[in-house]
This record gives structure tokens, C-alpha cells and sequence, in this order.
């Protein structure tokens, strides 16, 4: 490695500098990225049953740092309790996106299951919606961050008519900022098949992009069937794509972008070393992929981090970022013309952020 590149790799360990990167993010959990603060004010509040002093609900709502991967420890962060009405949910998700002025974002595509915030008091879904995206918004323009929306649907609680069913009612809402529909949740038991009826319907309406998560702990058999019969415009994860030439040629030909997180996978066992993380080699041979968060308050690790991460185990560059967020911009929901009026502001503060290194 060149002495000037040493350096610069110096330079980008330095998270302060790094946290200024302009980013694009276009896999990030509205539920894994709560402002802790505002979350522990809400449960004082509503007088939960969660620790009083903010040192031990962090560690509650929080995968312990020191901790080797647990899938189920992590997914028992994930709590469903928090809100008593919409003004709660009003007040977390506002001050959870202007937190976001932090991270150096110029972009990102968030997304939510208005079934976590519905559920616990079985709030109208609709109002819901209405409600946090109201909020971001509201927080967004006063940062001045430009946010669209996916709607997450969870494999594990509603069957393909529910999701059917409750999407006509979203969809009249007529809400253009939502660009994106979501499937998560569990992989193994819940196949990509039991959701065709439900992934059909959005196509038909031709108003949505469909991303799906796929191949996280499964192999890549799953990341086929998401793209062959569930419609995938892109993936979420799908870090066993590595293991299957022909479909990682078929994402490149196809443009079918693998949205990577270094820390979630580690925290959940889905790619425990992660020096060997298959987004260095993916990014390296020219497949279609880019860098996200995921679940950051959740993993007590934000985007920046998985930015350090790349610049310790792969000696990513600058360089190396610009292209991945240029990925991200071709990868992303929006328009032709959107796109290229985002790859403008991005060279415009990546040439900023080009001057801090000198």
C-alpha cells in the first residue's frame, strides 16, 4: 500500500472525520434506531416495567457490546410495549430522525412495520402510517435530510391476505414518499412461497419497488425465490449470494443490489467473522452491493461504524466509499432523474469531505 494511502486509511479510522463521509442508506429499521434517551423518557412515562436508571435500560434495550452472536438475545431487544397512544409514537420517531443529523446521511430509504407500533393496543394501522411518517417528516425537514419510506411486512405475523388486505387501505392513503415494500422476519420457517399472493398484488400496482430479506441465514436458494416469485428489485442482506456464482451474475446483469450490515450480521450469527465478510470480496469483484446499519440503536453501533469496519478488516478508501454510495444512489427507490440530481449533491460533499483528508 502506498504511504498516501496509509495515511488516508489512518485518516478514515478517525470515526468524528468518518461520521462527516456524505452517505447514502437505503437498509435501515425505523424500530432498531430509536434515540435511547427519548425511548427511556417514554417509558418513565407510561411507567413501564424497564430499569429507572438510564445506564440499565440501555443495557436492557441494547446488545451487550462484549457479547459474542446471539440471534435470539438480539431479537429480544425488540420491544412492542412502548406506546400508549399516537402522541407517543409522535414524539419517539420525531426525535429519532433528527438524532440522524449526526451520521453524515444525505439520504435514506426508512423503513417500518406498522405492525410493531399497532400491535400491543391494536391501533388502527392507517393511523399508524399517517403518524410516523408525519413525524419523520417533520424532523427530516428540519435537518434537512430527504426520506422515503418502506413498509415492512413480518413473515412471522400476518399470513399473504392479511398483508393483502391492509395494504388496500395503505394505499389509498396515496402517500408518495412511500417508494418500497419490505419482508421480513424469520427465513426458515416462514418460505418465500407462502407470500407469492401478497407480492403479486404489489406488482400488479405497478407503485412500489420490492425488497425483500433474503439469504441472511439462509442459503442462496432463498434469494432465487425472492427475486423468481416474490419480484425483488433488491435484497436485503443476501450474504449467501457469495456461495452462488450464477446468481451473483444474474444480480449484476439484473441490477438486484444486496443491501450488506457488517454488525447486525455478526450480532445475529448470520456471519460471525467478520474480517471475511462477503462484502469486501462482493464489492471487490464488481457485484452489486452497498453498506448499511440496519438496526443501530439496537446494535449500540451506528452507519459510521460499519464504515470503521470496513476501513480496519478490508482498507476500504474514500475512494472505496464514493463508489459504494454511488451503488447505493443506483440501488435506491427513486427516480432516473432523482438519481442523478443526488449523485450531484454527493460528489459536491464528497469533494468537502475529500479536503478534510488533506
Amino acid at each position: 500500500m502506498k504511504s498516501s494511502s496509509r495515511a488516508q486509511s489512518v485518516s478514515l479510522l478517525d470515526k468524528s472525520l468518518l461520521k462527516t463521509f456524505p452517505k447514502v442508506e437505503l437498509h435501515r429499521h425505523l424500530e432498531g434506531m430509536f434515540s435511547l434517551k427519548h425511548l427511556f423518557e417514554l417509558s418513565r412515562k407510561n411507567n413501564l416495567d424497564t430499569p429507572e436508571a438510564f445506564a440499565d435500560f440501555k443495557k436492557e434495550v441494547q446488545f451487550p457490546k462484549d457479547s459474542g452472536p446471539d440471534f435470539l438475545l438480539f431479537l429480544s431487544k425488540f420491544k412492542r410495549y412502548w406506546y400508549r397512544s399516537f402522541d407517543d409514537i409522535d414524539y419517539l420517531v420525531y426525535h429519532s430522525v433528527l438524532n440522524l443529523k449526526e451520521e453524515g446521511l444525505i439520504y435514506l430509504e426508512l423503513r417500518f412495520a406498522p405492525e410493531h407500533f399497532a400491535e400491543y393496543n391494536d391501533f388502527d394501522r392507517i393511523e399508524v402510517v399517517k403518524t410516523v411518517i408525519n413525524a419523520a417528516d417533520r424532523a427530516a425537514k428540519e435537518i434537512n435530510l430527504p426520506i422515503n419510506y418502506l413498509l415492512t411486512y413480518n413473515r412471522m405475523f400476518q399470513t399473504a391476505e392479511q398483508m393483502i388486505e391492509q395494504h388496500k387501505k395503505i394505499d389509498k392513503l396515496e402517500i408518495p414518499s412511500i417508494v418500497g415494500i419490505d419482508l421480513a422476519g424469520d427465513e426458515v420457517n416462514y418460505a418465500p412461497e407462502l407470500y407469492i399472493p401478497f407480492f403479486d398484488y404489489i406488482k400488479g400496482l405497478n407503485k412500489y419497488k420490492i425488497d425483500i430479506h433474503a439469504g441472511e441465514i439462509t442459503g442462496p436458494d432463498q434469494v432465487w425465490s425472492a427475486i423468481e416469485k416474490l419480484h425483488a428489485d433488491r435484497i436485503g442482506h443476501g450474504i449467501s449470494a457469495i456461495k452462488d456464482t450464477k446468481l451473483l451474475e444474474y444480480l449484476k446483469k439484473n441490477d438486484i443490489y444486496l443491501c450488506q450490515c457488517i454488525t447486525s450480521n455478526f450480532q445475529t450469527g448470520s456471519w460471525v467473522d467478520s474480517p471475511s465478510h462477503p462484502l469486501n470480496d462482493l464489492y471487490k469483484m464488481g457485484y452489486p452491493v452497498c453498506i448499511n446499519s440496519d438496526d443501530p440503536s439496537v446494535q449500540d453501533a451506528d452507519l459510521t461504524d460499519d464504515y470503521l469496519k470496513c476501513v480496519e478488516y478490508f482498507d476500504f478508501s474514500a475512494e472505496d466509499f464514493y463508489k459504494l454510495n454511488i451503488n447505493a444512489i443506483n440501488a435506491s427507490f427513486i427516480s432516473e432523474n432523482e438519481k442523478r440530481i443526488l449523485i450531484s449533491k454527493f460528489d459536491k460533499e464528497y469533494k468537502v469531505f475529500l479536503e478534510k483528508l488533506k
